[in-house]
C-alpha cells in the first residue's frame, strides 16, 4: 500500500483526553476515532490489526474444536427472564423497544441465546460435546468508560459457549479452551500467564484469567518466574487427547499464579524469594464453567446413554480481540511509539523513500515494493514528499516490524539501510539481497 493513497491520520501532539499509554497511541497513529463516551471508529490501520488478532483466534478456537456461528446482537427480554438475569444484570445493560413495544436489549454477552439455540436442536449425548463460538459486537452502558479500548461500552468480543453430558466432559472442554488459549496468547506475540480467577456460587476451581504482564496494567499480579520460561504446546498439539490436555493445564497451574483479589500470602511464602514476581498485569481472557446455572432454568436437556434426561453442564470462554489490541501495545512500545509483534502489525515493512521525485530513489523502492509484495511481505510504501523526519517519526509511532530507508547515497553504492523496529538494528545491505534479508530475519 502506497501511503499516499493510504488514509493514515496521524497526530503530532498526544491527546489530552488519553489517559494510558495505549489509548494515547492508537489515536496518534490514526487507528481509532472517539465518536462518543466509550464508543469508536476503527480506521484502516486499526481495522488491519483487529483483523489479524480475530483470524489468530478463529485458527486456534477452530483448531480445538470450536465451531463458529454469528448471533444478533439485538436480543429478547424474554430469553433473559427465562434464565433470571433480565432484571438482575443492572443499569450496564442497554434496554430498549421496537415499534410493537417488545421489550429488547442490545447483547451484553449471549449465554441465553446460545442456550436456546443449543435446546432447540441437540437431544441426544451423542451429539456431544459442542462448543460454539463468535465474534461479536456487545454492549456495556459502563458507568465510566475510560482507557480507549481498553474499557469502551462498545467492545468487540470472542465468546464460546461449551455443552457437555457432565461435569468430567465440561472440565474436558474447559481444559481444551484453556490450552488453546495459551496458543492464542503466544500467536499473537504476547506472554500470557493463567491466574486462578473467582468462580462465585459455582464453587470449583475452573475459572481463570489470563494475564499478560505490563508496567501498565490495571492488576496487581503475583506469580512464580516459572511461567516465563514453560513451554506453550506447538501446533502439533492434539486437542483429542484428553489425558494430554490435562497434562498441559497440570503443568501450567502448578505454580503460584494470582492476582490481587485471589492472593494468598500464606502460598506467595511458600514460593522461593528469587522466584517471587510481582508485577502489573492485564487481563486479556476469562475462561469459566458454570455447569447448570443456564440450562436447568431453561431447560437445555439431553437424553443421556442411560435413558434420562439430563441438564449439560456449559462453560463460557472469552477473549476480547479489541481490548486485546491495547494490550498488545501496553506491554509492547517505547517511547517512540508502538512496537508491533510481527504477527499483528498492520504491515510487515514501512518503505520509505528519503528522495521522493529523485529518478534513481523512486525506480528502486518501486522495485523493492513489488519484490516485497511478492514474497509475501506487506509493505505500507512511505512515497508521499514529507521530510525524512517526519517519515522516521511516522515509521516508528505506527510501529512495523521493519524499516526499509531507500536514499540517494545508499544507492549510489547499490545499498539500503535495514532497521529492525523493536532492537533498533540498522544494517546496511545490498539492494538485490532486501528480500532475502528480511526473509532471514522474521
Amino acid at each position: 500500500m502506497r501511503l499516499s493513497q493510504y488514509f493514515l491520520p496521524i497526530l503530532k501532539e498526544n491527546p489530552r483526553e488519553a489517559e494510558i499509554v495505549s489509548h494515547r497511541l492508537m489515536l496518534r497513529a490514526g487507528m481509532i476515532r472517539q465518536q462518543g463516551q466509550g464508543s469508536f471508529s476503527w480506521l484502516p490501520l486499526g481495522k488491519r490489526v483487529l483483523e489479524k488478532v480475530n483470524t489468530i483466534i478463529r485458527e486456534e478456537q477452530n483448531r480445538a474444536g470450536a465451531l463458529e456461528i454469528l448471533m444478533p446482537t439485538i436480543q429478547s427480554a424474554e430469553l433473559w427472564r427465562e434464565s433470571g438475569r433480565y432484571d438482575a444484570y443492572g443499569k450496564e445493560m442497554l434496554r430498549i423497544r421496537d415499534r410493537q413495544d417488545r421489550e429488547m436489549l442490545y447483547g451484553p454477552t449471549n449465554e441465553e441465546m446460545v442456550t436456546e439455540i443449543f435446546r432447540s436442536y441437540v437431544k441426544s449425548y451423542k451429539d456431544l460435546p459442542l462448543n460454539l463460538y463468535h465474534i461479536q459486537w456487545k454492549f456495556r452502558d459502563e458507568v465510566r468508560p475510560r482507557f480507549g479500548v481498553m474499557r469502551s461500552r462498545e467492545f468487540l468480543m470472542k465468546d464460546a459457549y461449551s455443552f457437555d453430558l457432565d461435569y468430567e466432559g465440561a472440565k474436558a472442554a474447559y481444559y481444551r479452551m484453556f490450552v488453546s488459549y495459551l496458543r492464542t496468547f503466544t500467536r499473537v506475540g504476547m506472554k500470557a500467564i493463567p491466574m486462578r480467577a473467582d468462580t462465585g456460587p459455582i464453587g470449583g476451581d475452573l475459572s481463570h484469567e489470563f494475564i499478560i504482564l505490563a508496567e501498565t496494567g490495571e492488576s496487581q499480579v503475583y506469580c512464580d518466574k516459572a511461567y516465563l520460561d514453560l513451554p506453550v504446546p506447538g501446533a502439533d498439539t492434539d486437542f483429542t487427547d484428553d489425558a494430554a490436555i490435562a497434562g498441559i493445564v497440570e503443568q501450567w497451574t502448578t505454580p503460584y499464579a494470582a492476582t490481587d483479589e485471589m492472593h494468598d500470602e500464606d502460598a506467595w511464602g511458600q514460593v522461593e524469594a528469587g522466584k517471587q514476581l510481582a508485577a502489573r498485569g492485564i487481563e486479556v481472557g476469562h475462561i469459566f464453567h458454570f455447569g447448570e446455572k443456564y440450562s436447568k432454568p431453561m431447560g437445555a436437556k439431553v437424553q443421556g446413554p442411560d435413558g434420562k434426561e439430563h441438564f449439560v453442564s456449559m462453560g463460557s470462554y472469552g477473549i476480547g480481540p479489541s481490548r486485546l489490541v491495547a494490550g498488545i501495545i501496553e506491554a509492547s512500545h517505547d517511547e517512540n511509539g508502538i512496537v508491533w509483534p510481527e504477527e499483528v502489525a498492520p504491515f510487515h515493512v514501512a518503505l520509505i523513500n528519503m528522495k521522493t521525485g529523485d529518478a534513481a530513489c523512486d525506480a528502486a523502492c518501486d522495485k523493492l515494493y513489488g519484490e516485497l509484495e511478492a514474497a509475501g511481505r506487506e509493505v505500507l510504501y512511505d512515497d508521499t514528499d514529507s521530510r525524512a523526519g517526519g517519515k522516521f517519526a511516522t515509521a516508528d509511532l505506527i510501529g512495523l516490524p521493519w524499516q526499509v530507508i531507500v536514499g540517494p547515497r545508499g544507492l549510489a553504492a547499490n545499498e539500503v539501510e535495514i532497521k529492525n523496529r523493536k532492537t533498533g538494528e540498522r544494517r546496511t545491505v545490498p539492494l538485490d539481497n532486501v528480500v532475502a534479508a528480511l526473509g532471514a530475519s522474521a
